[in-house]
């Protein structure tokens, strides 16, 4: 079963899937181990490894390649964030067979102009597309991807850019008739009641996702009670968990004047050659180097 079959099967079977955001392979791996259902193959995250604004910085070749090393290191399916799709519906031809080659399982694609900025900072510049134009983009992915598993997640910001609910449910309506599987809604309040509003009011056939950066208090137990939601996607965790703990540990050995007292707070470099697959190695060396 491919893993964008598994992805939908799981939806089916659990009612919700819970996906982890990655920025390397490394932290699939931790994400895989922790028991999640799936990795989010962050725009945000990727941007912040490279120490970059996210704001349509990273080109869609160092998004891919990274892309492409997180599925070689691990089995869980990957939705991959495409932002705005890197251009208009030609892009999107040419986005969704890259992605869908690259070990994807399915893209989120949003409706806001490019470049993008991020939609969680304060005064950001929030511009959205035309309706009809998104719906565009949204029909190229459904017409270009091989597989009818591949999952086509749009994504509308009207919530993000202050349009309100109306706007917002107008938008995703228009979008589950070009052709999009899911509705990804996201807000920036501090706490998730546009997003159990705008889940109340949602009658369309297309299951919703949502992500709770902002509103941390959206845990899994209260999405299910929501009904339509099937997908939660923990947007910025990894990256802002390995900025903590990096932050931490290196003002702790200035601080200290040496590693004498953090060494004991970290993993052991052994659990590092685990997770870097070191016995399959040593085993391969073993049979092959002669």
């Amino acid at each position: 079963m491919s893993p964008a079959k598994r992805l939908r099967t799981r939806m089916a079977e659990t009612g919700l899937v819970q996906i982890m955001a990655a920025h390397s392979p490394l932290s699939a791996i931790l994400a895989e181990e922790a028991g999640f259902d799936g990795l989010w193959a962050s725009g945000f995250e990727l941007a912040a490894l490279y120490g970059l604004a996210d704001m349509s910085l990273i080109s869609m070749t160092q998004h891919l390649d990274m892309l492409r090393a997180i599925a070689g290191r691990t089995t869980l399916p990957i939705v991959a964030d495409i932002d705005t799709g890197y251009g208009n519906a030609i892009n999107v031809i040419h986005t969704i067979g890259e992605y869908e080659r690259a070990g994807a399982s399915a893209v989120v694609i949003e409706d806001k102009t490019f470049p993008k900025v991020t939609s969680l900072v304060a005064g950001g510049r929030q511009e959205l597309t035309r309706i009809e134009e998104f719906q565009g983009k949204i029909e190229a992915a459904i017409a270009t991807r091989r597989s009818a598993d591949f999952l086509i997640i749009a994504r509308t910001e009207a919530l993000i850019a202050g349009l309100g609910e109306t706007e917002a449910l107008h938008r995703a309506r228009a979008y589950v008739e070009a052709g999009a599987d899911m509705i990804l809604i996201h807000s920036k309040k501090k706490d998730p009641s546009e997003i159990e509003s705008f889940s109340r009011a949602w009658t369309g056939s297309a299951p919703l996702v949502v992500v709770p950066n902002a509103y941390p208090d959206l845990d899994a137990k209260r999405v299910k009670a929501l009904r339509n939601v099937r997908m939660m996607i923990y947007g910025n965790y990894g990256i802002r968990t390995a900025a903590t703990c990096m932050q931490q540990t290196f003002r702790r050995i200035i601080a200290d004047g040496g590693v004498q007292n953090v060494h004991k707070d970290i993993l052991p470099v052994e659990e590092i050659f685990r997770l870097q697959g070191i016995e399959a190695t040593r085993a391969a060396e073993a049979r092959f180097l002669r």
